[in-house]
């Protein structure tokens, strides 16, 4: 659980926010269950090139980033955050049903690229939202948030049973499907009001922004972005490698469902480890597991042992994002939760959308030792968290311990 900051106790949160918020979370995990595992499977069967698919999936990143944090600021000055999610769901869905006219590089580049922007603020947003229950009514941030990882099985899984019957063809029909969800969740989505507590005034314009200049904020973000970069390699090669592996569609979806169930995992016992370790021990473990499982990855360990290897992601994705979640809650005010979210989402954007374009390069050149540079990634991003760490202002210089609860 993240600690909740300065909970109401007179007031409680609104009615069905729990379930509304995992089904908020469930919509556009469920577009990334299909999108992350099966787009380049669907680009490879209309026979685009390694450096073709390197730069469709990346250029939609770059877009995100330059996105996501504007809308992201702009909604932390709505009534309702929510409000965003309509028109993202809406615009996005309309890319989805466009790719269905297009095979070609130039078009698919585009329309893929216009998704990636309109489609960017959803689950920023969607994390502000439920971050500001978290802060104000004391509610659990993992027991909300797993059914979005659960929602990417279910949909990882029945993307791929359906691909292994009818072929990349089906990509676009589930993408749709998924489209159509993130709509009708941001009618739903809890509205909760602008960012603070309920019932106290609120001058809206009024936040400076300096808590997400902190140093050490800005260095952690550096870090986990580039360690979490690393995974590029794996989201745009992994589907095709398993394919030429002789692995079914329905094999494939099992291995990428296996990540994410090791996350849900992670959400429900989160009580627990935040209990045993702080935000830092969680987030320095996870990328010490991802330097390893980057280093392991290019031997050829069968589907029990790819299996064992995806549950690395329990640790090189959950760990690490809850540890971030958690300093946010400790560093960030309230008024500006959704900019917090969106620098955070732009920063792994970035380095994400950097990292794809090279790995089509990389892995075109150095096939699967590509794997050994992810490694070296991941290296460089952990050492740039154990920098914010010492950045922490009320560190002692004499090495003693710091006043952070989280």
């Amino acid at each position: 659980m993240i600690p909740a900051q300065n909970a109401s106790a007179g007031e409680g949160a609104p009615p069905r926010f729990r379930l509304l918020s995992a089904l908020s979370y469930c919509a556009p995990l469920t577009v990334n269950g299909v999108v992350l595992p099966f787009f380049p499977v669907w680009l490879a069967f209309h026979e685009f090139t390694d450096h073709e698919i390197g730069i469709i999936l990346a250029v939609p990143m770059v877009a995100r980033v330059l996105v996501a944090p504007i809308i992201a600021m702009y909604a932390d000055r709505m009534k309702e955050r929510a409000d965003v999610l309509l028109w993202s769901g809406g615009l996005s869905l309309l890319t989805a049903v466009a790719l269905c006219w297009t095979t070609n590089f130039w078009p698919v580049l585009i329309v893929f690229s216009m998704q990636g922007a309109t489609f960017a603020p959803y689950l920023p947003v969607v994390e502000s939202i439920v971050i500001s229950g978290v802060r104000r009514w004391g509610l659990d941030y993992g027991s909300m948030r797993v059914w979005g990882s659960i929602a990417f099985i279910a949909s990882t899984l029945i993307g791929g049973e359906m691909i292994g019957y009818w072929g990349g063809s089906m990509v676009l029909p589930v993408m749709i499907f998924g489209f159509v969800t993130t709509v009708l969740m941001a009618i739903y989505c809890p509205r909760i009001g602008p960012t603070r507590r309920r019932g106290t005034p609120v001058d809206i314009p009024a936040a400076t922004g300096s808590s997400l200049r902190q140093p050490h904020l800005l260095v952690l973000f550096w870090g986990v972005a580039i360690q979490q970069s690393s995974h590029a390699l794996l989201y745009a090669f992994a589907s095709i490698y398993w394919h030429h592996l002789g692995f079914s569609g329905t094999e494939v979806g099992i291995l990428w469902s296996a990540g994410v169930a090791s996350e849900v995992m992670v959400f429900f016992v989160s009580k627990h480890l935040n209990r045993r370790f702080n935000a830092w021990t969680l987030i320095r473990i996870g990328c010490a597991v991802c330097i390893c499982r980057w280093i392991l990855f290019p031997m050829h360990w069968g589907f029990v042992g790819f299996f064992v290897l995806q549950c690395f992601h329990a640790c090189s994705f959950a760990f690490v994002h809850t540890g971030v979640q958690r300093r946010i809650v400790a560093t960030v005010q309230e008024t500006q939760e959704s900019s917090a979210q969106g620098a955070y989402f732009f920063y792994n954007g970035m380095f994400m959308g950097l990292m794809t374009l090279a790995s089509g390069y990389i892995y075109a050149w150095l096939g699967l030792a590509s794997f050994y540079v992810m490694a070296l990634v991941a290296v460089v991003g952990m050492s740039l968290v154990f920098v914010a760490y010492y950045l922490q202002p009320q560190r002692l210089v004499s090495g003693g311990q710091t006043r952070e609860a989280v």
